[in-house]
């Protein structure tokens, strides 16, 4: 049997259960994090038939298995199953082609579903199995509460119910988990006087302050730089943190809870090898209080005594241009907030917001999902987006903008060709810069092709490659991604 999970950190949990029960069975795990040789042994036992199963990650996907009788892609919707670089591929895509080919059965599992997934099985191409109680028999469903996002007394932007929560919370011995989705102390440094912000001299974006190390870190190219200690523009020393990451939510909690003991779950404080399950480890020995998290925490992990979940900074996907954004914030809220009252003692969700009567978060309250996944799915049908429209990313990159520019704007006109020459239901949008208009101190732009018919953008697509191919601009370097998950 075939495994995927969506995050590396999963693994080690569902290593010890299947081996709890399939005692006996040899497992092999595959992910990016093994050394190159323990990779290359587990690789080995897929193909020469010795593993009964194979966990891993996307990459797994590909594992020659000669007794292949079985694919399980656990948390199907996870975006971190598409690849977004160099060779693009969706792990749960090519799973369910391998599947057909291989004529064995396969499981999409998911509390939460893709549209795309939803739309396979409301038309009967896919089975639809329904698990409407939770695993543990004593388990229930969390309550709810909404808190405003800014209201007064708030310390460090965790309000005041949610602090008293926590309070409650130690008192009884439980654990609690403070949810928000930004690693680092806080996303920006502003000057006071005169308005100026830290920027990534190679991407148009904001480097993150991550005090702990003393300096400022871009999250997209890696550029790092000491902490100023005066605006570089002004001289003003009086430079403030903007926003709130994982680290600046630790540090006020520790101020606030004195005794507690507080970890930090981010990809900053788990690069360690073994680090995650360390964690992990202390946290179902009891040893951990309250755990600051991000969305690394939201997927699939069980804490017994884990009764509390603040979600922070949600409200930030809803001012998203990503037509996705709605459908993944459901996702990732309907997740982490099932990490409370996973076993007999009850659970509480509390989430901040300024808009406690969105669709999402009513939705949220009634643990309806489906009630959400059916408006999502009346949106996208009357705007005529995916799932019942099929879209084409041509993406392109250059140290100079001309140069993406004119290459683009070549590529539009080369697929309108194509497809008015071939009379094919193709719309090819002209060239627009994505939301990091820069990045790694490369131009970048992007434009679309769309279609309601996937067979006519199956005969579009090799004409329109070759066209492109063609074109001139060297130090352009491009890639067609279909069925694009981001357009960042």
């Amino acid at each position: 049997a075939l495994m995927l999970v969506p995050e590396i950190n999963l693994t080690p949990q569902l290593e010890q259960r299947i081996a709890a029960a399939f005692p006996g069975r040899h497992t092999a795990t595959l992910h990016s994090r093994l050394a190159a040789g323990e990779r290359r042994r587990h690789w080995r036992a897929a193909a020469d038939g010795h593993a009964d199963l194979v966990l891993g990650t996307r990459l797994a996907v590909f594992a020659p298995m000669p007794r292949l009788g079985l694919i399980v892609v656990d948390e199907e919707h996870d975006p971190s199953f598409k690849q977004q670089d160099n060779v693009r591929y969706h792990g749960r895509d090519v799973a369910v082609w391998r599947a057909r080919r291989r004529e064995v059965p396969i499981v999409l599992g998911s509390a939460t579903p893709a549209l795309e997934t939803l739309v396979h099985a409301k038309r009967g191409r896919y089975g639809w199995l329904k698990l409407p109680q939770r695993a543990a028999a004593p388990a229930r469903l969390p309550s709810l509460t909404f808190v405003p996002g800014r209201a007064p007394g708030a310390i460090e932007g965790i309000s005041q119910p949610l602090m008293a929560a926590i309070a409650t919370r130690l008192a009884r011995g439980e654990q609690s988990l403070v949810f928000i989705n930004r690693r680092g102390f806080a996303p920006s440094l502003l000057c006071a006087s005169c308005g100026w912000q830290a920027g990534c001299p190679r991407c148009s974006a904001r480097l993150v302050v991550h005090r702990d190390a003393g300096e400022m870190r871009c999250h997209h190219c890696g550029h790092g730089e000491r902490l100023p200690r005066a605006c570089p523009d002004c001289g003003n020393v009086d430079l403030l943190p903007l926003g709130h990451g994982t680290q600046r939510l630790e540090r006020a909690l520790e101020m606030q809870f004195a005794t507690a003991r507080i970890a930090r779950i981010d990809r900053d404080s788990t690069q360690r090898k073994g680090a995650f399950a360390a964690m992990r480890e202390r946290v179902h020995a009891g040893e951990i209080d309250i755990l600051v998290g991000t969305q690394m925490l939201a997927k699939g992990h069980d804490f017994p005594r884990l009764t509390l979940v603040g979600v922070l900074g949600a409200d930030n996907a809803l001012y998203s241009a990503d037509f996705r954004a709605t459908e993944r914030l459901g996702a990732l809220l309907f997740q982490v907030a099932g990490r409370a009252g996973r076993a007999e003692l009850p659970g509480e969700v509390i989430v901040q917001t300024d808009f406690p009567t969105h669709p999402l978060y009513r939705a949220l309250a009634e643990h309806d999902y489906d009630r959400l996944a059916d408006a999502l799915l009346a949106e996208r049908k009357v705007a005529g987006l995916p799932p019942y429209t099929h879209l084409v990313l041509l993406a392109a990159e250059a140290p100079k903008r001309d140069a993406v520019d004119m290459f683009l704007h070549a590529a539009h006109e080369a697929g309108v060709a194509v497809a008015r020459a071939k009379g094919l239901p193709i719309d090819v949008f002209p060239p627009v810069p994505p939301t990091l208009s820069r990045r790694a101190g490369l131009e970048r732009g992007q434009l679309l092709a769309q279609s309601v018919e996937r067979g006519a953008l199956q005969r579009f697509l090799p004409r329109w490659r070759e066209a492109v191919e063609a074109l001139p601009g060297r130090r352009v370097r491009w890639a067609l991604d279909v069925d694009p998950l981001g357009f960042g």
